[in-house]
């Protein structure tokens, strides 16, 4: 078995609240740097104003707008209406906990359920980084009431992802639901209609997907065979497409400007050639659309945020790309863009970037010795 290689977590991006991995220089972070207790966590879920780091040892922080801690912990969830936890209690049992965010994690939380009592069959399931979804995958948690919700059994749920206004589900086949708001074609059924049900996504029926991510309002799969897929809200280039919004001439050209493509996408036309040609730019995409990583990279790992998207390659190269005020690309500027680029600090560093989790707003990345150097 081979050695296990030295690993840190990094962070960049908004810390106006003085989450990881602000240190009270400002409100943004635009190039990775380490967490203060990077060697000893598991696993990080960040909402917009604090970040839940798990470490190896079951302790739960958080860091931000609200700071405490409490041991027992497997996983969490976070976000600005609830703190979700899975905790070990007394009597091996498993209990989820729903705390607001305020509370430090001091006195009791609004809710605990036994999780095993419930008939749930928690065991090894309930490890970082599953939730919202419930061991067992007969129920998911979500920041609007009802908090508990339940899923078809037939669904197979093995991992879920929470939007803004739509979910993802991954089931046992390697197939992909979503439901949800669909306004900004987020849920990849060609359409801008809501969805009130779990329903398949037909355009990736018969590939088997390994990972989803869900943004704000965009969505991101990653397929066995380690093609990416991305679909949904294009505002500020988190689908890698060309945007209006990040043109450098955004006149628009009298007549039609907008319109439907064929594959259904909602296309703008800007004036951009020199020869006074349009040129379309990608507004909605509301099908899976096949995106190429530079090099003929391979991805095996995603996470979104708001509006920007993090990729992790098979050789252990982060690209981000989307949304960049605050530095959450990682690319030590403020820059937004619209095509994947890769994130140069961990290569200058000789890390392999194997995990990476996005906040709304920022980013956060394992990273291991590179074991070629």
């Amino acid at each position: 078995m081979a050695e296990e290689r030295p690993g840190a977590w990094f962070g960049f991006g908004f810390c106006g609240f003085g989450q990881e991995p602000g240190s009270g220089r400002g409100r943004q972070v635009l190039s990775p740097e380490p967490l203060r207790a990077g060697g000893d966590i598991c696993y990080v879920s960040a909402s917009w104003s604090y970040t839940a780091l798990v470490t190896r040892g079951g302790r739960v922080e958080l860091s931000g707008s609200t700071s405490g801690a409490a041991g027992g912990c497997r996983d969490a969830w976070a976000s600005e209406r609830l703190l979700v936890l899975l905790r070990d209690c007394p009597g091996s049992r498993v209990e989820l906990q729903t705390w607001a965010p305020g509370s430090a994690l001091r006195g009791e939380p609004l809710l605990a359920q036994d999780l095993e009592a419930e008939g749930a069959a928690v065991g090894a399931e309930a490890r970082a980084g599953t939730l919202p979804l419930l061991p067992g995958a007969r129920a998911y948690v979500s920041p609007r009431p009802p908090l508990r919700r339940g899923l078809a059994p037939e669904l197979r749920a093995r991992r879920l992802e929470l939007g803004a206004e739509h979910a993802l589900l991954l089931d046992a086949a390697g197939q992909v639901f979503s439901w949800g708001g669909g306004r900004h074609g987020q849920l990849g059924h060609g359409t801008l209609e809501a969805e009130l049900e779990p329903r398949l996504l037909e355009a990736l029926q018969g590939l088997p997907v390994a990972q989803v991510a869900a943004g704000g309002w965009h969505s991101v799969c990653v397929s066995e065979t380690r093609d990416l897929y991305i679909w949904g809200w294009n505002e500020s280039g988190q689908l890698a497409l060309p945007t209006r919004s990040l043109a450098e001439d955004k006149r628009t050209v009298t007549g039609e400007g907008e319109g439907l493509s064929q594959d259904g996408s909602e296309v703008e036309r800007v004036v951009g050639a020199e020869d006074g040609a349009s040129a379309p730019f990608i507004a909605v995409q509301p099908f899976p659309a096949l995106l190429d990583l530079p090099l003929g990279s391979e991805a095996v790992g995603a996470s979104c945020g708001s509006r920007h998207t993090a990729v992790v390659t098979r050789t252990g190269e982060l690209y981000t790309w989307g949304w960049g005020k605050y530095g959450q690309l990682g690319h030590q500027d403020s820059a937004s863009l619209d095509r994947p680029c890769r994130v140069e600090y961990f290569v200058d560093k000789q890390l392999q970037v194997k995990t990476v989790t996005c906040g709304p707003w920022n980013t956060y990345v394992y990273a291991v010795e590179n074991g070629n150097s």
